[in-house]
């Protein structure tokens, strides 16, 4: 356990400062997009109003209100997450690859360390999803930032009340922030289950080089098939299953897929990768 939190500490610290750039900007980029989409709409609001030389009354009985929800659908909101996504994405590719081919052939000092090379791997796959959790729990601590900086600027009559609830109405919300339990378990599993597959990926072409490409294809094929297998017998016949039968078949499949995914990872790393 001791060797395990000591390489996950381990990999936080050789990412962090990337890291926190990402933060930075993610920050920078839905506080200023809040205040520039803001002000914007304002400015348009004042000159129709101008313009027409109409009253507030007037000008909300033509025109209506409008709410945060402008500011949430805009680029400076939206880019930014997609931007962490893609970065944790590459991370997920870089996190391995350097260790092969940075400055020194780290690999080698990392797999002789005295720890099974299975801890290795989970403390990379830890540290991942401590930075997606961690970035959300960014996006968590932003958005009232961002509405109190929204009220500010937009007097009261021109603004509709936008519930924080109201962002599990977004389609991309929906996603990061599951509305229960059940939900956060099945979105990041998969997600947990995407990266180990593309871990394991990566050591299948590490352990075989041009071989494991197509081992890696082959691979990855079968543990998503296998993973919605239940999803598409039941589009297949159709009304057949309850629907807690699919979920419970859903998280049968997504157990062997896991399991056996740490199983052949372990394999890899004991027997086929050489250092």
């Amino acid at each position: 356990m001791k060797s395990y939190l000591k390489l996950v500490n381990f990999e936080i610290n050789r990412f962090f400062k990337l890291y926190l750039i990402i933060i930075g900007l993610t920050i920078v980029s839905q506080l200023i997009g809040t205040i520039i989409v803001t002000k914007e709409k304002m400015n348009e609001v004042n000159k129709v109003i101008y313009e027409n030389q109409l009253s507030v009354s007037q000008y909300v009985e033509n025109y209506g209100t409008f709410s945060f929800q402008r500011v949430i659908y805009s680029e400076w909101f939206i880019m930014p997450i997609f931007f962490c996504i893609v970065m944790l994405m590459i991370y997920v590719f870089f996190i391995w690859y350097r260790e092969w081919f940075g400055k020194n052939t780290f690999i080698y000092r990392l797999f002789m360390l005295p720890t099974e090379r299975i801890t290795i791997y989970v403390s990379k796959l830890s540290a991942i999803m401590l930075f997606v959790f961690g970035l959300i729990a960014l996006q968590i601590i932003l958005i009232p930032i961002e509405m109190f900086i929204f009220n500010r600027i937009v007097p009261s009559d021109f603004r509709t009340s936008y519930p924080l609830f109201d962002f599990y109405s977004v389609e991309i919300w929906r996603w990061l922030y599951p509305n229960s339990v059940i939900e956060f378990m099945i979105m990041y599993g998969m997600g947990l289950i995407l990266v180990v597959i593309l871990f394991n990926a990566i050591l299948f072409e590490r352990s075989y080089g041009l071989k494991g490409i197509f081992a890696a294809i082959v691979y990855g094929v079968l543990s998503f098939g296998v993973l919605f297998a239940p999803i598409i017998v039941s589009r297949i016949v159709t009304g057949y299953f309850y629907p807690l039968e699919i979920l419970l078949m859903e998280l049968v499949t997504s157990i062997i897929v896991l399991g056996s995914a740490f199983w052949i990872a372990n394999q890899l790393l004991k027997y086929k990768i050489r250092v």
